[in-house]
């Protein structure tokens, strides 16, 4: 007789640990064709591998085996040796799509997966590996924005990547009796800007350092909301927070160990009036610890890559209680990031 546990089909745990162990290529092709610019070119229109070859100085019989790879991971589709985009290239993988996210693939190529080959270091030692791949302290934005192309590609993704989740995250929690959300760290925006489209009262502004003023404004620009969101420049953690009666944070917390977050915790507590409230957009771990995979694997970027961590709820809400807020509700999106409401 057979075991109760024994799996129904035992081949489908051979090809979980298979398809394990080839995640890391399917992603290195995707990023390097990318990085290529096949993606944008296959927009203009379908070609062969010959011609992709020729214009990006690739031996054809290679380039074919990645296009092959796209190909099979449904990103592109062969015809009669022509390759064009399928859907999902053509909007997420595309520099010029208003939903790309080859910005955050490109710092993925360049950044993460080299920082990555130095997990099991992370691991044993706890602590980012910066230094180990870079070979010098410097700060990680600085890095990202070392050129204004470089800055606004990478923010690109960024704001690709908040599209997915804002709109779920702005909803989840009635906002309209709120006057002014300022989004700290906002970068382009996109959760003001969903904010003020969801709550026609609503004003807002984007506060983030000066490198990246321009690039929100064109945003906010390019939203047709620039006379509801101001744009305003300054660190969070060193200057005098603007008023508001709320406040957002996205994919903030998650980069500081909890003495740095208790303490931005703290002074945007004390900042706020009676009555206001945070708003905070991050991943949440199960309280039993058992994923879900992704924000564990987010856990993992943060621990090989800053200071920070994901966290549970029960965590979030004992930082937030701390630093003196009342209440705290969650809301799990079933997006990239979860959301969190704070009132004082």
């Amino acid at each position: 007789m057979s075991s109760k546990t024994e799996p129904k089909n035992p081949d489908a745990d051979v090809q979980l640990v298979i398809d394990l162990m080839d995640g890391f290529r399917a992603s290195k092709a995707v990023f390097t064709a990318v990085s290529l610019g096949v993606f944008d070119r296959l927009h203009q229109g379908p070609a062969t591998c010959a011609e992709l070859a020729r214009e990006f100085d690739c031996r054809p019989e290679a380039l074919e085996r990645l296009l092959g790879a796209c190909a099979g991971l449904r990103v592109l589709q062969v015809e009669e040796g022509r390759y064009h985009n399928l859907p999902a290239a053509t909007r997420f993988l595309r520099v010029a799509s208003p939903e790309t996210l080859s910005g955050y693939i490109l710092y993925s190529e360049r950044v993460l997966y080299r920082m990555w080959s130095h997990l099991g270091d992370a691991v044993r030692e706890g602590k980012h590996r910066w230094e180990q791949e870079f070979g010098k302290k410097e700060n990680l934005f600085d890095h990202f924005f070392a050129t204004d192309i470089e800055k606004r590609t990478f923010l690109a993704g960024m704001h690709g990547m908040g599209l997915l989740s804002s709109p779920a995250t702005v909803a989840a929690f009635d906002l309209g009796s709120f006057d002014r959300f300022i989004d700290l760290g906002g970068g382009t925006g996109h959760l003001v800007i969903e904010a003020c489209k969801r709550y026609p009262s609503l004003r807002g502004a984007v506060f983030d350092l000066p490198s990246v003023a321009a690039v929100s404004a064109d945003y906010v620009r390019q939203a047709g909301l620039q006379n509801r969101i101001e744009i305003l420049q300054g660190d969070f953690f060193r200057d005098e927070l603007p008023p508001a009666d709320l406040y957002g944070v996205g994919r903030i917390l998650h980069d500081w160990a909890d003495e740095k977050v208790a303490t931005l915790l703290e002074k945007i507590h004390q900042r706020l009036p009676a009555g206001g409230a945070l708003l905070i957009c991050e991943r949440l771990l199960n309280e039993e610890r058992d994923g879900p995979a992704t924000a564990y694997l987010q856990s993992l970027n943060m621990l090989v890559v800053t200071e920070g961590r994901e966290r549970s709820a029960n965590e979030y809400e004992a930082l937030t209680r701390a630093a003196g807020f009342r209440s705290f509700r969650f809301h799990r999106t079933g997006q990239p990031v979860d959301v969190m409401l704070a009132e004082k």
